[in-house]
């Protein structure tokens, strides 16, 4: 029996328990859509190719997956499991020397290290079909496992009698087939049980009863089998998927303080020795570097931070770059396209926006920076604002190395600070400043007295 194998997912189904507008499958687990997991888990058996059976929002799922290794397979009416492996029958036709790992894509706790034993005995005893199964305290929603004498069979629980549902012994719903022999068995299976479908289960006792070498395999890993069918269900596995990412992280020198408030998406990497305090959230394609720190409510999306990086409370980046040596927050707000050179420093109540940030530089207090370019050791004063949006369109800040921009500052852009210009506090900026100069813009102080003695005794 040749070694290599195919893949069959089943995701062709609507998930009505899920009460959604979306199909259950593409619903995000830490990032990534439940049959993401799915298919990244079967992709690192490294089969020949994975086929995906799709129905319900089918463009969006094709939109999704369409990859190299990945093709699509219509099951134009959802009849049970068996009708959607008929759904491949074409493809299969062409392959009938190959082996194929079938399974539901809504499956996201199996793990490689899980579905690998299965492949193993299928091929090592030869078999024609080895299906997995698992000892459950509590196998309610499983078919049930009945060894007799001359067969296998699996009673789904909707069908089954008081006496069989006691029995522990469930059927997974995966499995891995000879794919000529499961294209002769497939018509043999009927719609005779209550719901009137063609049950992919059935052809256990039809391929064992039919002399097919059928054996099952046992899975210790019995947790990682949880069928994720409504919202609550897909909370549990959530949890399990986040404690996984998290003690991975542990192992690689990660330190987390609370990691029951913490949340990591799948794809996140972060460096040895960094400290990662309660209630942080770093999301989707983030990348944390060496010897960081990271206070309660730091917020991190699709960005990059370098190491010894300090993220003080409440900070929130997307979508932006910090290098080394920074320092954040509290109460920063990175919004995307920010990119913050090395040793810079922003603080309380500042928020930047599609911004250069020059090494060294610094605006520690309720600032706002928008489509800018600041050079290195620049000092923003308290309360400036680059005033980047006339109604129309955008337009850029310039501030050069060495600026000093006092507090209260209004930079209408387009503006150009030179390099080592001063800007006074209160200044409203409307042209070019040149360098080593200063601008100011204020009005004479005025001085009117008695005034508020006279403004008193009129009331």
């Amino acid at each position: 029996m040749k070694t290599g194998f195919h893949a069959l997912i089943l995701a062709a189904g609507k998930g009505t328990r899920f009460k959604s507008d979306t199909i259950k499958v593409l619903h995000s687990l830490m990032g990534k859509s439940m049959l993401r997991i799915v298919l990244d888990s079967v992709s690192r058996l490294n089969p020949d190719k994975i086929h995906v059976v799709v129905g319900y929002q089918k463009e969006k799922v094709i939109q999704e997956f369409d990859t190299e290794n990945t093709d699509f397979v219509e099951q134009k009416t959802q009849l049970g499991t068996a009708h959607a492996v008929l759904a491949a029958k074409k493809i299969l036709q062409k392959i009938p020397d190959q082996n194929l790992l079938v399974m539901n894509g809504d499956l996201p706790l199996i793990r490689p290290e899980t579905l690998r034993p299965l492949l193993k005995q299928h091929i090592r005893q030869g078999n024609d079909l080895t299906f997995m199964t698992a000892v459950m305290e509590n196998p309610t929603g499983f078919g049930r496992v009945v060894f007799l004498d001359d067969r296998i069979r699996i009673i789904e629980e909707k069908d089954a009698t008081p006496s069989q549902r006691k029995l522990r012994e469930g059927n997974v719903g995966i499995y891995i087939f000879g794919i000529r022999e499961l294209l002769r068995a497939l018509p043999k299976i009927s719609t005779q049980n209550k719901k009137g479908e063609y049950y992919l289960t059935d052809i256990i006792e039809i391929m064992s009863s039919s002399g097919n070498k059928v054996a099952a395999c046992r899975t210790q890993n019995v947790k990682e089998i949880v069928g994720v069918n409504d919202r609550y269900e897909m909370a549990r596995a959530i949890e399990v998927l986040r404690h996984r990412k998290i003690k991975a992280l542990t192992e690689r020198g990660v330190t987390f303080y609370d990691p029951s408030s913490t949340w990591i998406d799948f794809d996140v990497k972060i460096g040895s020795d960094t400290i990662i305090y309660p209630s942080v959230f770093i999301e989707g394609q983030s990348v944390i570097g060496k010897h960081c720190i990271l206070y309660p409510g730091v917020h991190v999306i699709n960005s990059r931070v370098g190491n010894s990086v300090k993220l003080l409370t409440s900070t929130v980046i997307e979508d932006s770059r910090v290098a080394q040596n920074c320092q954040l927050g509290p109460f920063s707000r990175l919004r995307p396209g920010c990119v913050i050179k090395p040793g810079a420093k922003t603080g309380n109540f500042v928020e930047m926006k599609n911004t250069v940030f020059g090494s060294r530089s610094k605006a520690m207090h309720l600032s706002y920076v928008g489509d800018a370019i600041v050079g290195e050791k620049v000092n923003i004063g308290a309360g400036t604002i680059t005033c980047n949006y006339d109604g129309l369109k955008k337009s850029r800040t310039e501030i050069d190395e060495g600026a000093f921009i006092g507090s209260g500052t209004q930079l209408i852009a387009p503006v150009k600070v030179g390099k080592g210009a001063y800007v006074g506090a209160g200044s409203t900026i409307t042209k070019n400043v040149s360098p080593d100069a200063l601008a100011l813009t204020r009005v004479k102080q005025e001085e009117k007295k008695g005034w508020a003695s006279r403004r008193k005794r009129r009331k």
